[in-house]
């Protein structure tokens, strides 16, 4: 019996998934689909938008952008909850009206279920970090509680 290989699946791929109320995400060609966030996630990513946006009307120094498209190569395209990035970097970082390289800081809020936990808490965070995002925020809104990892010489 021979073993098969999986194709790696594209963010062209993702293009194609139908808009069917899930989330598709693809890191390191490996597909990830979770459900749309209930309505706690949805409050939770709102109240912290609200905060940054709070911050920057004082301190006009970026951009605060919920869900956006945030594809790193062919082969890694997520959705984070929220990123931001300095007025600097958006230069850098913006095509086609996509996110195309690491935003200063990328926030996920974690979502119930060990396969959510898992992409939030492995595979997002190795992704960041290997592509350069200075700061990962894993916000935990079940126990009240914001994980905060910051790029350094051995990753995120």
């Amino acid at each position: 019996m021979s073993a098969q290989i999986e194709p790696l699946m594209t963010v062209e791929d993702l293009d194609a998934m139908p808009e069917d109320g899930n989330r598709y995400e693809v890191i390191e060609g490996e597909l990830f689909v979770s459900r749309a966030p209930g309505l706690p996630h949805q409050i939770l990513s709102v109240n912290i938008l609200y905060e940054f946006k709070k911050y920057l009307s004082l301190n006009a120094i970026g951009v605060i952008v919920a869900t956006p498209g945030l594809v790193f190569d062919q082969y890694s395209g997520v959705i984070p909850d929220l990123v931001f990035f300095t007025h600097g970097r958006g230069a850098e970082i913006i095509a086609n009206e996509r996110l195309v390289a690491a935003p200063d800081i990328a926030v996920e809020i974690l979502s119930r279920g060990s396969e959510n936990v898992a992409r939030d808490r492995v595979a997002k965070r190795q992704l960041y970090a290997k592509h350069g995002v200075k700061e990962y925020w894993i916000v935990d809104g079940e126990n009240r509680a914001i994980e905060i990892y910051r790029l350094g010489t051995k990753g995120l």
